[in-house]
């Protein structure tokens, strides 16, 4: 494939932080007075990224099962579900509501797939396919540093171990390949908000929706501005 060719010749992918310049002009979400209604928010897909493991954490398991709250106990998923809720709620109650709630979405991985899915329905009671709505991301094989020949798991090991989780970046691809983008366009979806799943922060603000549509733009990101301690994951 075109990314394996580019291996092959040595490229790396990253881009050197002296070789970009900050985007100027962005307006201020403070700026956004007309809100997003029913009829744009029942087209509209919530989708979080969820393919990611806590390893880094200490967890064996998806990163969005790890506690973050202690009182009452609740992980990155349970807060997401409150905050679809919410928005739920919201929608019904805005003039002219009702079925104007958002799809509620998950891009999971192999490794995330089975425990989330026993979460919600254990949980919550939230059934795939009724409740939210499952994009499963892509594997890729693995290649041996020295050769860049595909890996080969040892001896007694799990062939899993030949293939791993291409990351968040899969999105599109995933979409695509699984047929899923077309059958969200067909069944009216246009549009799609795309966080973290450990980003409890970025939720749907209707303001920047309703400002995204009118612009008329293909794909918009929400920025925020950047700290010292934002060095994880690069930009």
């Amino acid at each position: 494939c075109a990314l394996y060719a580019k291996l092959v010749k040595g490229e790396t992918g990253l881009i050197p932080e002296a070789s970009i310049t900050p985007v100027e002009g962005i307006p201020s979400l403070e700026d956004l007075a007309e809100e997003a209604g029913p009829e744009v928010l029942s087209k509209t897909v919530v989708l979080k990224l969820n393919g990611g493991l806590g390893t880094s954490m200490g967890l064996q398991g998806p990163k969005s099962l790890l506690t973050v709250r202690a009182d009452p106990a609740a992980c990155f998923l349970d807060l997401i579900v409150l905050q679809m809720a919410k928005l739920a709620e919201a929608c019904a109650k805005a003039p002219g509501g009702g079925g104007g709630a958002p799809r509620f979405a998950l891009m999971n991985s192999a490794s995330t797939q089975a425990e989330t899915r026993a979460h919600l329905a254990d949980k919550h009671g939230l059934t795939e396919g009724k409740d939210w709505h499952e994009l499963l991301q892509s594997v890729a094989p693995k290649v041996d540093a020295a050769t860049l020949a595909p890996a080969t798991a040892p001896e007694g090991a799990s062939p899993g171990l030949e293939w791993y989780p291409p990351g968040h970046g899969d999105l599109y691809a995933s979409l695509l390949g699984s047929g899923q983008l077309d059958a969200l366009l067909a069944a009216g979806y246009k549009y799609m908000f795309v966080s973290n799943a450990d980003n409890l922060g970025a939720t749907l603000d209707p303001r920047i929706l309703g400002h995204f549509v009118r612009s008329g733009a293909a794909f918009m990101m929400e920025v925020a501005d950047r700290t010292a301690a934002d060095k994880k994951g690069g930009h």
